[in-house]
């Protein structure tokens, strides 16, 4: 059996409550089959020692968010192939680089192969709401479109992220705009009509004709995203919403000149730690 058979068809496509272990289990299931294709398509556009924030193509590079890097211990979750934690390392950081996909984690493994820059120090796969890894571990924990917006509870995302980083330490993370989501996933003009409600706490799920979901994605507003990153007891420096880059041309599912010049495609939340919890 080959990754191509590893999850099954879907059938259709619907907007339904998701729990969290369907997510899971469909997630993995999805990433699986589809990590060699997923690479193949987009790895020239995310490059394999680069931390790209989003499908728009701004990289940490651009725009700066992460701060000091060197000697610092940094956790990549739903990394992927690990192009950001590899970036990372690059900067002198010690990373370890997550992901709940086992086949994506061979992939980050084949690219260290031929890579001459340094990479993670080790892959873990695992759930990135509930990580292997003690309190206070390490001084940053980084993803650019990982874990948030496959699972249903965001808070207890966070608040796992905000266990394992130290007082001082930094949380950032991307993941597709929330303002996105009334919009159907087309690069073009029919992208840009209103179709879907914007407070909804559905989730827009592949499933088979058994209901069996084989991909999901789950929406919360700007204003959950903010409440889930302060209950977390987390502080929020930043919401960074990247414009579409002046020229750029490429295409990306349902990214693309057309509509990123009009709608933001990428949430950016920079967070911190406080140094004396309240």
């Amino acid at each position: 059996m080959d990754d191509s058979d590893l999850s099954p068809s879907p059938d259709r496509a619907v907007r339904r409550p998701a729990t969290h272990d369907e997510s899971v289990r469909a997630g993995r299931a999805w990433w699986d089959a589809e990590a060699d294709r997923y690479y193949a398509e987009h790895g020239d556009d995310l490059g394999d020692a680069e931390l790209t924030w989003g499908p728009e193509g701004w990289t940490e590079q651009d725009l700066g968010l992460l701060g000091e890097l060197r000697g610092r211990d940094v956790l990549e979750v739903g990394g992927g192939a690990a192009q950001g934690g590899r970036w990372c390392a690059g900067q002198g950081a010690r990373v370890v680089s997550t992901d709940l996909s086992a086949a994506m984690l061979r992939v980050a493994c084949r690219v260290d192969e031929r890579s001459s820059r340094p990479g993670p120090l080790g892959y873990v796969q695992c759930d990135g709401a509930l990580l292997p890894f003690a309190d206070e571990s390490v001084d940053l924990v980084v993803t650019a479109h990982g874990v948030l917006a496959f699972v249903p509870d965001a808070g207890a995302v966070l608040r796992e992220w905000a266990r394992v980083v130290r007082p001082g330490g930094r949380v950032v993370f991307s993941l597709p705009h929330p303002f996105r989501w009334v919009f159907p996933d087309l690069p073009d003009e029919e992208g840009l009509v209103a179709r879907y409600p914007y407070f909804t706490q559905e989730a827009y799920v592949e499933e088979t004709a058994e209901g069996v979901a084989t991909y999901t994605e789950h929406h919360r507003t700007v204003g959950e995203l903010v409440r889930a990153v302060h209950d977390a007891g987390l502080v929020l420096e930043d919401l960074v919403e990247p414009g579409w880059p002046p020229g750029s041309t490429r295409v990306w599912g349902g990214w693309g000149p057309v509509r990123g010049r009009v709608v933001p495609g990428t949430a950016i939340l920079v967070t911190h730690r406080p140094e004396v919890d309240a």
